[in-house]
């Protein structure tokens, strides 16, 4: 079984994420080391350009250097609080983080190979194969307009740092505002092509209904669509879960992000969501990244109780107090709720 691992949801207390905290997600795990020594490693762009290319690392070189912050969360993230219950990873709250990417942006690797005018999509593979050749390869694509965007980078460093191994040394394509399906690890072959990629992890795997269903229910293939741009979503960091206090103030912390856009307004609730109130845009704020809050919270009422959250972006969306289910358990944005208990200290 591949290495998975969510992070503590404590350590989304910074406006970072440190990368030895960062989430891991991958299907079959990372390649052996020597396919991703800079000395074997090649990217290869083919299809439907003018000027096939193979480049190295040291070729990458000629390209402008491109930063972006953006939150990177698996599709699943949020998974265990469907019901009905769905197969899969079953990740709660950690499958998420913020981090710097920095790399060449796609976009100008595309450009020096020449797209054909018939160019629709990109295919992205890595060098990642599964462990049996029954099982079908983790191969995805991107439609061209998302792939020459000016923020979609092909990144080599994480938070300023060599791109470690688990996160898809030595170059990761990093998709900002989608989900991580599209933030593929280990890229070494780029295909631009009219149609979207074939096989199972994009006509099968990572599809969300166009519609709301019956929870439970079945859904055609025909009605769904690639999951693609991230929900807006809210985390409370700070306190944990199970946190028990004294009656007084209690500071509540956390962060919040949505997809392309911003977080315009975070609001809490401590009744269960009879009133709210808002709480504090505080720290960076970046396009793609996730934005710190803060909120002042006057516990007075002894015994146990839960605190909510939920995100406004400035599209209008926010978090609904349970997800619309789906039978693959994508995009879990419920209102985040983390009990506590207050307790007086007679």
């Amino acid at each position: 079984r591949p290495y998975d691992a969510e992070t503590a949801v404590e350590a989304f207390d910074t406006w970072l994420t440190p990368t030895d905290r960062f989430f891991v997600r991958s299907h079959f795990g990372p390649p052996s080391a020597e396919l991703v020594y800079e000395s074997h490693w090649r990217l290869r762009i083919k299809g439907l350009v003018d000027r096939p290319l193979t480049l190295s690392l040291k070729d990458l070189g000629q390209f402008e250097e491109a930063t972006v912050t953006a939150v990177v969360q698996c599709a699943g993230n949020g998974r265990a609080f469907f019901r009905p219950r769905v197969p899969g990873v079953q990740w709660e709250r950690g499958a998420v983080g913020n981090a710097r990417w920095t790399g060449v942006r796609l976009r100008d690797v595309l450009t020096k190979a020449g797209l054909h005018a018939d160019a629709r999509h990109l295919q992205v593979q890595g060098a990642d194969r599964p462990v049996s050749p029954e099982t079908p390869q983790f191969v995805r694509s991107l439609p061209i307009e998302k792939a020459l965007h000016p923020d979609t980078i092909l990144a080599y460093r994480m938070n300023d740092e060599p791109l470690p191994l688990l996160h898809g040394a030595p170059l990761r394509l990093i998709a900002p505002g989608w989900m991580a399906d599209s933030c593929l690890k280990w890229v070494t072959d780029l295909s631009v092509q009219a149609e979207e990629a074939q096989g199972f992890y994009m006509q099968t795997a990572y599809r969300y209904p166009l519609r709301p269903i019956e929870p439970g229910a079945s859904v055609a293939g025909e009605t769904l669509r690639p999951v693609e741009e991230m929900v807006v979503k809210s985390l409370i960091a700070q306190p944990r879960r199970g946190a028990i206090f004294a009656p007084g103030p209690v500071t509540v912390r956390g962060v919040a992000w949505t997809g392309e856009g911003r977080v315009v307004a975070v609001d809490l609730s401590v009744d269960q969501g009879r009133t709210w109130e808002a709480a504090r845009l505080v720290g960076n704020t970046a396009p793609y990244a996730w934005r710190q809050w803060e909120f002042a919270w006057k516990a007075t009422r002894v015994g146990p109780q839960e605190i909510w959250s939920r995100a406004t972006d400035d599209q209008g969306r926010t978090q609904p107090m349970v997800s619309p289910w789906n039978p693959s358990g994508f995009l879990w944005n419920g209102v985040d709720r983390v009990p506590v208990e207050i307790r007086s200290a007679s």
